[in-house]
């Protein structure tokens, strides 16, 4: 068989080096569709929508999708890609500290539009299969092979007992790299499931608890299923698996679950592989007094547990919450935002601290699991903005001049920029306890430390403040002299060139 008719191949529109990097997402998308990927990106599109805007600005999505590989043992990754795409993504494993190769099938114009870019990954599938190291193999596609329809989905199921799992992970495809983990971590579910119907399944490494357990759905805080798992345990209820899991056979252990609180909402994929399998999903997570309150109850409830332990279990977890909350409030002005999509749950937090929130954005999409957040935030006066713009998230700090601003790299430093305290959403806040009173007291701390110090900020803009911005930075003896006909020439001769460029493009 001819590799011709192995792959309906479409050449990418591309810019001079051949690979189509730059061919722009519209032709990247229509090429796709016409390279038989319609299907994928038509499911890519019900179950991460996009809008009220294209998408937000984030980094590659395949991102997510490297990290929930490289975080799992007896795991390799292959990327498949344009060679400038793997070489940033490899940062992923340096960054997480996964001490682990990236795999990468190189091509170029000739080995992309004959095939040979599929035989490629085939062989180099091959060659890795090593049941004695590896349980499962990850194939990802990036956007250029996605875009010319490689079929990943040709590649046999397993090798030697190894597991292949190939996917489309583009960045014009899938909107953000935490929805990317979902993509890869869907895969993976349906791939387990698929096995625990077939007949037995190799027992996870942890035993099997004697009571029923909560799957959670989404990264955690290493501390916070183990807090997670004290709320529970007047219930009766154990804390089961976190998906990602960390290898494989503890999939077979989520899909046990009785149910599956979805912690990070936007893992739509995964709902849908827990539901073929029957569990139940509770959104949202014990946050705050009333998130406890409510979430405790949605989880016993689907649980079929007494309402007496219910009432237990509330009574336990939010008698030691309020002592924290009312100890150590929040007091200050706050805008929120973050592409992890746990923004909403550390909305809530805030809320209930005592802090004046005025806006939570966030990069990720309104589901059905995220729902009673938004209502309860809005209700409070919040306003929240589902696949938040950078330019959204600093038009609210513009608007609302908060003390403090949280939100990615861009807004903080135009809130310093602006002599506004602020903290890195997915460093300083993301990444530290969410749920019970440990949380709360964690929070408390950071928020109000970085509220005081605006004498400083005030100091530096001070200090700083006469250096000038943008071509006039800088200490000068004297005034920077202008040179407005210079500066309109330029300006003519960029407006010339893109003329010029959106002609050739119409007249290709």
């Amino acid at each position: 068989m001819s590799s011709s008719t192995i792959i309906p191949i479409v050449p990418v529109a591309a810019a001079s080096d051949g690979l189509g990097c730059h061919a722009g997402q519209d032709k990247l998308l229509e090429a796709a569709r016409a390279a038989g990927k319609s299907e994928v990106l038509a499911q890519y599109a019900a179950d991460y929508p996009k809008g009220p805007h294209d998408q937000p600005q984030s980094m590659c999505p395949a991102f997510g999708s490297l990290r929930v590989g490289l975080r799992m043992r007896r795991t390799a990754t292959i990327l498949s890609g344009s060679a400038c795409c793997v070489y940033g993504l490899t940062f992923t494993s340096h960054f997480y500290g996964a001490r682990r190769s990236v795999g990468y099938v190189p091509f170029n114009s000739e080995s992309l539009v004959t095939g040979k870019l599929f035989e490629d990954i085939r062989d180099a599938v091959h060659a890795q299969a090593d049941p004695a190291k590896l349980d499962t193999i990850v194939i990802i596609n990036l956007c250029v092979p996605t875009a010319s329809g490689v079929p990943l989905k040709l590649l046999p199921p397993a090798i030697n007992g190894v597991r292949i799992i190939g996917i489309d992970v583009p960045g014009f495809g899938v909107p953000t790299h935490a929805e990317a983990k979902d993509v890869l971590a869907g895969a993976m579910l349906r791939y387990a499931r698929q096995e625990v119907m077939a007949g037995p399944v190799p027992a996870p490494r942890q035993a099997r608890q004697d009571k029923p357990t909560i799957t959670l759905l989404g990264e955690m805080f290493p501390a916070d299923p183990m807090i997670i798992a004290q709320m529970i345990a007047p219930m009766g209820l154990g804390v089961g698996t976190v998906v990602p899991t960390r290898e494989w056979r503890e999939l077979y252990a989520a899909l046990d679950g009785s149910v599956v609180a979805a912690i990070h909402p936007f893992y739509t994929a995964s709902v849908r592989e827990f539901q073929a399998a029957g569990r139940p999903i509770v959104g949202s997570a014990p946050v705050g007094i009333d998130g406890t309150h409510e979430w405790l109850g949605a989880i016993g409830q689907a649980a079929g547990v007494p309402q007496a332990l219910i009432d237990l279990a509330r009574n336990q977890a939010l008698t030691s919450l309020r002592a924290v909350l009312a100890s150590q409030p929040i007091k200050g002005r706050i805008t929120l935002s973050g592409y992890e999509g746990s923004e909403l749950l550390v909305a809530r937090w805030l809320v209930e601290c005592g802090a004046d929130l005025r806006y939570v954005g966030s990069a990720c999409p309104a589901t059905p699991w995220n729902l009673a957040d938004a209502q309860w935030l809005q209700a409070k006066g919040v306003h929240v903005q589902f696949r938040a713009s950078l330019e959204q998230d600093l038009a609210a700090v513009h608007e609302f001049k908060p003390q403090l601003a949280i939100g990615t790299t861009p807004v903080v430093q135009a809130a310093k920029e602006a002599r506004i305290p602020s903290l890195y959403f997915t460093n300083l806040i993301s990444a530290r306890p969410l749920m019970g009173a440990a949380a709360a007291g964690s929070l408390v701390q950071v928020i109000n430390a970085a509220m005081g110090n605006q004498a400083r900020f005030d100091a530096m803009k001070d200090f700083f403040g006469g250096v000038g911005q943008a071509d006039e930075a800088g200490l000068w003896d004297g005034v920077p002299q202008q040179f407005p006909e210079f500066r309109k020439d330029m300006k003519r001769q960029r407006e010339k060139q893109a003329k010029k460029r959106k002609a050739e493009e119409m007249g290709s």
